[in-house]
């Protein structure tokens, strides 16, 4: 399946825990003030790429631990997302997703993006606001925004905080 990518960022340790491969989606329609990727929001900029290429960058690194979804706005490629998503999780790897929504705006659909939530272990939600910047969070840009375990959560019933590494406990969440 084609699908309009930002960018890809193998080996990354800055996206998730582990070495990850980050897939920045282009299209965004939040335009977050003091984004880090603002070229990534038109719709039809970055470039054109099959899911299929991705896939074997999965398949081919053996350190590999985990993909993460980014952007731009994966939810607004929810099927490529989607494809993306399931494949990892067949292969043992974590997903993990940053979306502007948020998780509670994500629940309210009845659609095919709520089907690639099912298949996110984490979700990094919320626009990025300027003024919670804080350098400190550990895989967030500002305060307002959550990293949620969705494995817990469906589990609760009720939204989970993904608790961070033992190692790294003095790191804010």
């Amino acid at each position: 399946m084609t699908f309009r990518v930002y960018g890809l960022e193998s080996n990354s340790y800055v996206d998730g825990p582990g070495v990850r491969l980050a897939i920045f989606f282009q299209g965004c329609l939040h335009h977050c003030k003091g984004c880090q990727n603002p070229g990534s929001w038109p719709m039809y900029g970055g470039e054109k790429m099959d899911t299929e290429f991705i896939k074997k960058m999965m398949v081919a690194d053996p350190l590999l631990s985990g993909i993460t979804l980014s952007g731009g706005e994966p939810f607004l490629q929810p099927i490529a997302a989607l494809e993306l998503a399931q494949f990892a999780k067949a292969k043992g790897l974590s997903v993990w997703c940053y979306t502007g929504y948020t998780f509670e705006q994500i629940m309210e659909w009845d659609d095919n993006r709520k089907e690639l939530l099912k298949r996110i272990d984490v979700l990094v939600d919320g626009e990025f606001i300027p003024a919670q910047h804080d350098i400190s969070l550990r895989f967030r840009g500002s305060g307002n925004q959550r990293i949620i375990d969705l494995n817990a959560t469906r589990a609760a019933g009720h939204t989970v905080l993904w608790q961070d590494d033992p190692l790294f406990a003095d790191h804010k969440m």
